[in-house]
């Protein structure tokens, strides 16, 4: 551990380990709060690889967008010869993922409450230039008061107003069909992916399913939004209009991120978050 780290917190327990290092419990020396830092072996992601370019890019955006009560926050960066440490917020160890896992569906209480957080986190990043590129429920974490933290950072872009970027970049189920087709993107692919999640949340399956990534794809170029009536019979018509208006292909009637925090159904819960 960098002695710098060692001098400010006290490091205590693996709670979680990824393909290029490890989470750990700590304690401020100075204050005794509590956080996690994410160490990280260089080695692993050394050279101008992707991963390499992941390592960079994360600290650096969040510094960019903190602090966001729905953002993870990056409060220390430290780097010895073979580390480098991200001092950032403790979570609890379950995700939204976990969550689903766990729970089948959440209600469209619950769904709108997490969805309206989650949506005021891409629109603080969309209003620096900042488009994440990989929103799934694996990177929605909670705190110890349930509120959502958006994480993973690694894919992120910097996008100039009218400027666009490319690459295909996220998880299948979650990734906008302009880039699958490998055209440029603006912000919008954010906005479809947390469709994608809420898609998920109220019925316990994405809009868009195929048994490989192949397939998956294909589904997701089709487009075609469907509410099974034995899933979404309890689910409000309001709900259903904006999932019309957000998983939509056409990217110039696609919402943007505020026009989805002023949608009624959104809109309605704002004061709950």
């Amino acid at each position: 551990m960098s002695e710098a780290l060692d001098r400010d917190y006290q490091i205590c327990e693996e709670i979680g380990r990824g393909r290029f290092g490890t989470v750990f419990r700590c304690i401020s020396r100075s204050t005794g709060d509590y956080f996690a830092v994410k160490s990280i072996v260089k080695s692993l992601v050394s050279g101008d690889s992707l991963d390499s370019q992941c390592l960079l890019t994360e600290p650096k955006t969040l510094r960019f967008l903190s602090p966001h009560p729905h953002i993870i926050q990056l409060h220390n960066l430290y780097e010895d010869e073979t580390h480098l440490h991200m001092v950032i917020d403790l979570c609890s160890n379950q995700d939204l993922h976990d969550l689903i896992i766990t729970n089948g569906v959440l209600s469209e209480n619950e769904a709108r409450v997490v969805f309206t957080q989650l949506m005021k986190a891409i629109s603080h990043c969309h209003t620096y230039g900042i488009v994440h590129r990989d929103i799934k429920p694996d990177n929605i974490l909670f705190d110890e008061e349930n509120t959502i933290k958006v994480a993973d950072f690694g894919s992120a872009e910097v996008v100039m107003e009218g400027e666009m970027v490319s690459g295909v970049v996220g998880t299948p189920y979650y990734v906008a069909p302009e880039v699958l087709l490998g055209r440029e993107y603006g912000k919008k692919v954010d906005v479809w992916s947390a469709g994608v999640v809420l898609y998920i949340m109220l019925a316990g399956f994405p809009p868009f399913y195929g048994e490989t990534a192949d397939k998956i794809f294909e589904a997701v170029l089709r487009g075609n939004l469907r509410f099974p009536a034995r899933v979404f019979q309890s689910v409000s018509a309001s709900v259903k209009d904006l999932l019309r208006r957000i998983l939509c292909k056409d990217v110039s009637r696609r919402f943007s991120a505020e026009q989805v925090l002023r949608h009624p159904w959104v809109a309605n819960v704002a004061d709950l978050t």
